[in-house]
């Protein structure tokens, strides 16, 4: 066991919300420390994120103690010991020390204790069993520190009690190492994945959802799934054929045009060959509405931009509206080799940047005027008219306007006459 005051004055330990949680449960008896990945990331000089502690104190104490200081507290999981207290909006997650007592994946049976290395010990990785306290000192128990500083992600004891404990934890491990680790992965820990891939079967679709969208937008993504990939890992995740090469090609797309890593756009890349495939996923992880519609547009005929034609790309930029064309032209540019030096790739890519659609100008009076009733054969005129508009290149003179909406008029009455 190591204690080093290695965050001694750190202003998010000092100040703040988390310096008042720390306050409230280090009295009488009891004490209070930050946990998990808070302390990895201040380790690693990155920003802290969503706060953990840990505390000796029982759920019910925490609550008094809430209550007694004006502070909102909620009972998220408090059977396990999990109380959330609320400050300024922010919310801390308190839990009391535990250590299980029987392991069956996410319902495992756990006793509250006041036992700092047991608590650690029951963590997933070396890097995420580190506790720091009020003062900045950082307790190490499992060689957390040295594997933090080494970006090494490392199983906590035995890689494969460890995953039958949760085989999310196969996720996590290449998860975790792509946002925070560096090289390849573990060793015993890879091959402690690779032996327990059977259950992954074994997990929800929200879980693996979850998972996945975390990895595809963490650093090392790419290199994560390709391990994941060798591993044999990535056909019960996603039931079908995983495209790793695209998804290398999207990521270094994104890099090269200085976009926000997208989860929804990097899975479609790594999944979606066709429509079929994104009712698959969709389903398979159980993809939210708005996901699920991304990946089924992204799919759908993405190989019609390999032509490169602008003319074509700016009638698809007005079917499919900005975001979705971005998207598939991603895909069919990654799906092409993902050449990020072509320009003519960038210049379709950039092309909502540069021209907005106009929009339809004809109306259903136009036709009308020209002696058109209304029903059913008014809506196919106008998207006869507008197919021809689009076949044109958007013309808005007057001229051009009325030669479209003649033609289609006359169209609709020569079908209808026979």
């Amino acid at each position: 066991m190591s204690a080093e005051p290695i965050l001694a004055g750190a202003p998010w330990l000092t100040s703040g919300g988390t310096a008042r949680v720390l306050q409230l449960l280090n009295a009488n008896g009891e004490e209070a420390r930050v946990v998990g990945g808070t302390v990895r990331n201040a380790l690693l000089g990155l920003p802290p994120g969503d706060t953990d502690i840990a505390t000796t104190a029982k759920p019910e104490e925490v609550v008094r103690r809430a209550k007694a200081a004006g502070i909102k507290s909620v009972p998220t999981g408090i059977d396990h010991g999990t109380v959330t207290l609320v400050i300024d909006s922010v919310a801390y997650e308190v839990t009391t020390l535990r250590e299980d007592t029987e392991t069956f994946g996410r319902k495992a049976k756990v006793a509250f204790g006041r036992d700092w290395v047991k608590d650690a010990e029951r963590r997933d990785f070396t890097m995420n069993g580190l506790s720091v306290d009020a003062a900045g000192v950082v307790y190490d128990y499992v060689g957390g520190i040295a594997d933090a500083r080494a970006r090494r992600v490392r199983f906590i004891g035995e890689p494969d009690q460890r995953i039958a404990e949760d085989y999310l934890r196969i996720l996590r491990f290449f998860r975790i190492h792509a946002a925070f680790g560096a090289g390849e992965p573990d060793r015993d820990g890879y091959l402690a994945c690779i032996r327990g891939r059977a259950g992954l079967a074994t997990l929800s679709a929200e879980r693996v959802r979850m998972e996945m969208l975390k990895l595809l937008v963490a650093g090392g993504a790419s290199a994560a799934v390709l391990a994941m990939a060798d591993a044999g890992l990535l056909q019960t995740l996603i039931g079908g054929v995983a495209y790793t090469g695209p998804l290398t090609a999207m990521i270094a797309i994104e890099r090269a045009l200085d976009l926000p890593a997208s989860s929804t756009r990097r899975l479609a890349t790594m999944t979606v060959a066709v429509t079929e495939d994104a009712k698959r996923v969709a389903t398979r992880l159980r993809l939210s509405n708005a996901e699920a519609k991304a990946l089924d547009s992204m799919g759908h005929r993405w190989w019609r931009f390999a032509t490169k034609d602008e003319a074509k790309a700016r009638r698809l930029l007005y079917r499919l509206g900005p975001e979705r064309y971005h998207d598939r032209v991603l895909l069919a540019w990654a799906r092409n080799g993902g050449d990020v030096t072509s320009s003519r790739w960038r210049e379709l890519a950039e092309l909502p940047q540069r021209w907005t659609a106009p929009k339809f100008p004809l109306k259903a009076a136009d036709f009308i005027a020209r002696g058109m009733a209304e029903g059913p054969a008014l809506g196919h005129v106008l998207t006869l008219a507008e197919d021809a508009w689009l076949a044109a290149d958007f013309p808005l003179e007057e001229a051009a306007l009325a030669a479209i909406a003649d033609q289609a008029a006359a169209r609709i009455s020569r079908d209808e006459r026979t």
